[in-house]
């Protein structure tokens, strides 16, 4: 008995493992969700029935998988007008139809559950208070869309259109996604359907309720297409929103005339205020915390870069943050905002340099703090695109992105970084890789030192040192902007930076009185020191040797010097040696074993003027 057993338990195990290699029940897209929910925003509880219609992607397509967590309970699952198996576990509800459908055949499915949602994420089904009145949201993103529906959760399937129907007490109003189709009330229980026509992913699917106030705002984009901006907001807060949300027409106007019309015109934009500081770009309706510029700004952003171009992958989540982040400083740009745009662009570089690694690629999409990192998915994805911009000029920039939307293997679908990148290299003719593996999946940003001259004949000679603060980037190839300005006139020059230790010369009409690196904030980098070397015009130069060098530099005078101290300064211009001698000599040994490999300044201190150079140290 004991061998039958064990043959039969083999048996199932075999069975099991040939059906998850032979067919997948996520095997299947998406057409149409009809979504009908029964609430009330002074319970923590829901009740769904879900029906879906599907298209199996597969032949022999015989089960069906959704995504719900398995603290909610499923009462049924009905196909063919008849309850069926099913199987709820690890937030997994796996269906046997008890058929086999054809690929591309169309058929749908109904599933009944109800319970208490537990929250992940963000708070992925909240009920809350404002004024002592009930409040209930969804924020699903990016893996909370189980907690309280059946969905496909996957970043691969956007369903082609739903009809939403929410049943709540009638004193509540109920934003959703699309456009609001009707508020019926029957005996005091509203239900309210809002309809989108557009495609949609799971985490994008929501709705808030409480005592909303409603009113529009409207923006015309042309002749023909004139978008509707629909506000819920608390009524203790509506003096302040009519103040603030007209804020957003502009900028609205702009997203469209420098990317795109608004993708789903057709339907509304809106703004239905929730208890959170910051906001959440659903689709067609972004649920605010507040109405400030940025967040409206940065809110709709996504409804290009997030909602009708969604990220593949979690890891490529800069395609929604890093782009939302950058639009909304160029708002700023165009001073379309409060805030300056200078500003703006430092403080977001402070940010990011204020540790010296990470990269953009999202290295940990387990970690729900990592996919949205302000200082790499929004900050410093916001700012790679910047000095992408830079390298490329605007015209080729602007052009790409406006490509990029118009893809149509990628309109209201899902993109990679990579396809981001094929959009950028077509206009520019040029190969990114490099950009992109230095940028994206490298870590940490450049540090410069820059070392000059100048002659009587106004001759400059120029050296750009560069370290990288993380081991993942061997060298961020650049254009440097480089300011350099005299008693009455200044000039701009743009240096190709393609080497560390790269020298430069070339001629001004004016002695240098003051030097500005990258002024206009193009590069992402730190501590940038300028310094100007020693130039041999009173016939007064100095020796380094050995130059590199892996323990000890010998400096050595024409004639025997008065030498007061020295200085030893790294590339982030920081003194990490410092000696003060009083000393005659022709000669000055330094002991310089236990710095790490790097180049380095040093500064000597002498009776006929102060000299400084630059060497190399080795590792030992």
């Amino acid at each position: 008995m004991k061998k039958l057993y064990t043959l039969l338990i083999c048996i199932i195990i075999l069975g099991i493992s040939n059906f998850t290699y032979s067919q997948s029940p996520y095997n299947y897209d998406l057409k149409y969700h009809r979504l009908e929910w029964k609430v009330d925003p002074a319970i923590n509880y829901i009740e769904g029935t879900i029906t879906s219609y599907f298209e199996p992607l597969t032949d022999n397509f015989s089960n069906i998988a959704f995504d719900l967590s398995v603290n909610l309970t499923v009462d049924s699952v009905i196909y063919l007008s008849q309850k069926i198996l099913f199987t709820h576990s690890g937030d997994t509800l796996l269906i046997d139809l008890n058929k086999n459908l054809s690929k591309y055949e169309l058929d749908s499915i109904t599933i009944y559950y109800q319970g208490v949602p537990d929250p992940t994420g963000f708070g992925s089904f909240v009920i809350s208070t404002h004024e002592e009145t009930p409040i209930m949201w969804t924020l699903s993103e990016p893996y909370g869309a189980k907690d309280w529906w059946a969905c496909k959760q996957q970043l691969n399937d956007k369903v082609d259109s739903t009809d939403m129907f929410i049943t709540a007490p009638a004193e509540y109003k109920v934003a959703g996604n699309g456009l609001l189709i009707s508020e019926q009330v029957i005996d005091n229980q509203k239900i309210t359907h809002w309809k989108q026509t557009y495609p949609a992913t799971a985490y994008l699917i929501a709705f808030a309720l409480t005592n909303y106030v409603e009113y529009s705002d409207y923006v015309q984009v042309n002749d023909t297409i004139n978008v509707q901006i629909l506000n819920y907001v608390y009524p203790e807060d509506l003096e302040y929103a009519q103040e603030n949300t007209p804020n957003i027409i502009d900028v609205f106007q702009f997203f469209c005339d420098s990317f795109m019309v608004y993708p789903f015109y057709k339907e509304k934009y809106g703004h239905a205020q929730f208890n959170r500081n910051g906001g959440m770009e659903h689709q067609t309706m972004s649920f605010m915390g507040n109405f400030s510029h940025h967040l409206m700004a940065h809110e709709l952003a996504h409804q290009w870069f997030g909602d009708y171009i969604t990220c593949a992958t979690w890891e490529d989540i800069w395609l929604n943050e890093g782009f939302a982040t950058y639009l909304e400083g160029l708002t700023a740009e165009l001073e379309l905002a409060e805030y300056d745009w200078d500003t703006w662009k430092a403080e977001r570089i402070a940010n990011i340099v204020s540790e010296p690694d990470g990269s953009v690629f999202c290295d940990d999409t387990t970690s729900r703090s990592r996919i949205f990192s302000k200082r790499l998915s929004y900050y410093k994805g916001a700012m790679v695109l910047h000095t992408l911009r830079w390298q490329l000029g605007d015209y080729v920039f602007f052009n790409s992105l406006r490509s990029y939307l118009n893809d149509p293997k990628l309109a209201y679908g899902f993109a990679t970084t990579d396809d981001l990148k094929y959009h950028f290299e077509q206009n520019c003719n040029c190969d990114l890789t490099n950009f992109f593996d230095d940028w994206y999946y490298g870590e940490g940003h450049p540090v410069y030192m820059i070392l000059y001259s100048q002659n009587a004949n106004n001759e400059v000679e120029l050296t750009i040192i560069q370290e990288q603060t993380h081991s993942s980037v061997d060298f961020f190839e650049a254009k440097i902007p480089i300011k350099f300005v005299g008693e009455n006139n200044d000039t701009l020059i743009i240096l190709d930076n393609t080497f560390s230790n790269q020298k430069y010369n070339f001629n001004l009409d004016f002695k240098i009185k003051n030097i500005n690196f990258d002024p206009e904030q193009w590069l992402i980098t730190s501590g940038t020191s300028i310094k100007q070397i020693f130039t041999n015009e009173n016939n007064f130069d100095v020796t380094l040797f050995p130059n590199p060098t892996t323990d000890k530099i010998n400096i050595y005078f024409p004639i025997q010097t008065k030498i007061n101290s020295y200085n030893i300064y790294n590339t982030k211009g920081q003194i990490i040696l410092s000696k003060k001698l009083e000393i005659y000599s022709q000669s000055l040994e330094i002991d310089v074993s236990k710095l790490p490999s790097s180049i380095y300044l040093i500064s000597v201190t002498t009776s006929n003027g102060n000299i400084i150079h630059k060497f190399k140290k080795d590792v030992l």
